[in-house]
């Protein structure tokens, strides 16, 4: 897998985890400060099902690229998910900059405030990401060289630092390993993967080789290889200068199959 993945946020505990985590990868950047300051082809935003850019990362970013980014996800959400984007799907949009060209918005939540401590749910916002990278690169081919994320549903999610890495260190393992058809095949396959969690979920039990099971499965397909990418340099495969340590297409049918209810509550 080529692509760069660089963890970005500007709590220290969320930091620190990803840290413990991800100690064995250090193929992953993980960088102590603010997404504004990450030269990465894409960026990734926690956001509510709607597109709501009204709180949190996602304000911080409307508000660095002005109202049309909001504009453009919501038109993408009204287009592809019928106005309303259910928690393990995504939406990638172009910027209009040179840096990052894309944003990737994945939501935790259905609303502006929930808490999603006790759900799978930061797996499957940050799967789903990892999948809008694929898809963006099936359709325009070495056009996301890089990604960064922050600590998805650590802030207003209020789930556990700990926790949360566990949960995106899943995602990025399935994201290492296999690709999937849709959005739809890759949130059945991690539902199975993780099982049912709750509030006595504890460290450890959330990090879960899911690309090796999901290969066991036969669930996806192989992860693109290193020779299916063909970047001309290592222009933007680093985050900006700032204090950082190294740790270790659009939806089919498949999204008619999941009921409103049941992915909202």
């Amino acid at each position: 897998m080529r692509i760069k993945v660089v963890l970005c946020d500007i709590n220290p505990k969320m930091v620190a985890a990803w840290r413990e985590t991800f100690e064995e990868n250090p193929e992953v950047e993980i960088v102590h400060g603010s997404m504004l300051d990450m030269q990465t082809s894409a960026w990734v935003s926690p956001t509510n099902s709607k597109g709501s850019m009204d709180g949190g990362l996602d304000a911080v970013i409307k508000n660095y690229f002005g109202g049309g980014i909001e504009k453009r996800v919501q038109a993408a959400i009204a287009d592809q998910f019928h106005g309303a984007m259910p928690v393990g799907f995504a939406t990638c949009v172009p910027t209009q900059r040179e840096l990052p060209r894309f944003l990737i918005s994945t939501p935790t939540m259905v609303g502006s405030s929930e808490n999603i401590s006790d759900t799978m749910n930061v797996a499957l916002a940050c799967a789903a990401a990892f999948q809008a990278v694929h898809q963006q690169h099936a359709r325009e081919p070495n056009s996301i060289r890089s990604v960064a994320l922050p600590g998805l549903g650590a802030a207003t999610g209020q789930t556990p630092a700990e926790i949360c890495a566990d949960l995106m260190w899943t995602a990025y393992d399935l994201f290492r390993w296999r690709q999937f058809a849709d959005f739809g095949e890759m949130r059945k396959a991690l539902e199975e993967i993780l099982g049912d969690l709750g509030p006595t979920t504890t460290k450890g039990q959330a990090k879960i080789a899911a690309g090796e099971v999901a290969g066991a499965k036969g669930w996806g397909a192989p992860a693109p290889a290193d020779e299916d990418y063909d970047f001309d340099d290592d222009e933007d495969f680093e985050a900006a200068p700032t204090a950082k340590a190294p740790a270790a297409a659009a939806p089919t049918d498949d999204f008619d199959d999941f009921d409103d209810e049941e992915d909202f509550d």
